[in-house]
């Protein structure tokens, strides 16, 4: 089974969609749509298939997509729990890129325009300022009418034409190999498997046989599935739960580090430097707010 395609609902009375979502969970559906979009999430933490890539996604969250690049946002389970109290909350942009007309692009100041829209077709996270600068601007598009509406989406196109604060979250997407919902369903189970063992040592024998494979097909089949190494997607999960640790500010690196799955601290910021480009100092200072 493919992606699902999925029509955006857009009323009469508006040329794109903008909306504030407070709900159980996002859903399991893999789906495209030709409308871009821009994905805020304020609340919400689990697995995210974007294009050929896997990872996790948690509150703070802002992802830009391209027209019909296939994406899903998995919640942890306990959010398909009823009772248990857990809820996601976003912000959802979405907007035929056409949505000005046919013309607005043959306009010398909209050069950039295209250029995002292309770079947006492999998703995009994104970062620091920006996505502050953007989460300020859904939340007014959201209450505003009219002209303001209009006025708010070409602020944030703006904002995003302009910026260097993101990182690309599919560089070789071309055609996902996740076509079969069932591959979701292996994929899912080895990353749940990860999350809950990623601060012990695993061994490629162990998650092979979490996806009933000999080891050398695991290896081939989790390359080909998300054109990563499983040691270089175990490495990701580790350095992502150490930025959190980071930003949350209440342990030293050192601890941070064992807590995290690496074995000693050299090892922890060789990795770390490698995955963010930043030292973990770096990182924490970039992230916290100035005393």
């Amino acid at each position: 089974m493919k992606p699902y395609f999925h029509k955006v609902p857009i009323t009469n009375s508006g040329s794109f969609s903008i909306r504030h979502d407070i709900k159980a969970n996002f859903g399991t559906l893999w789906h495209y749509h030709p409308e871009l979009e821009l994905h805020y999430i304020v609340k919400g933490e689990g697995i995210q298939y974007i294009g050929d890539n896997i990872s996790s996604f948690s509150s703070g969250d802002m992802i830009f997509l391209g027209q019909n690049l296939p994406h899903t946002w998995r919640c942890h389970e306990d959010y398909f729990v009823s009772g248990s109290g857990k809820n996601i909350e976003a912000y959802i942009l979405q907007f035929q890129p056409n949505c000005f007309g046919k013309d607005f692009f043959q306009l010398p100041e909209t050069y950039a325009i295209p250029k995002l829209y292309e770079k947006a077709k492999h998703g995009l996270n994104i970062k620091g300022e920006t996505k502050r600068k953007l989460e300020r601007y859904m939340q007014l598009a959201v209450r505003a009418d009219n002209l303001d509406r209009l006025i708010h989406l070409l602020q944030i196109i703006k904002t995003l034409c302009e910026t260097n604060e993101y990182e690309t979250i599919a560089p070789g997407y071309a055609y996902s190999h996740l076509s079969n919902l069932s591959e979701m369903a292996r994929l899912e189970k080895i990353y749940t498997y990860v999350m809950a063992h990623y601060k012990e040592e695993i061994t490629l024998d162990q998650i092979a046989s979490i996806a009933y494979l000999s080891k050398t097909s695991f290896c081939r089949y989790f390359k080909t599935m998300t054109n990563k190494t499983f040691y270089d997607f175990l490495i990701e999960i580790r350095i992502s739960n150490a930025c959190k640790l980071l930003i949350d500010d209440r342990f030293p690196i050192e601890i941070i580090c064992y807590e995290c799955g690496f074995n000693n601290v050299s090892n922890f910021y060789r990795h770390f430097k490698k995955v963010t480009k930043l030292t973990p100092n770096q990182y924490r200072n970039n992230y916290l707010p100035t005393k």
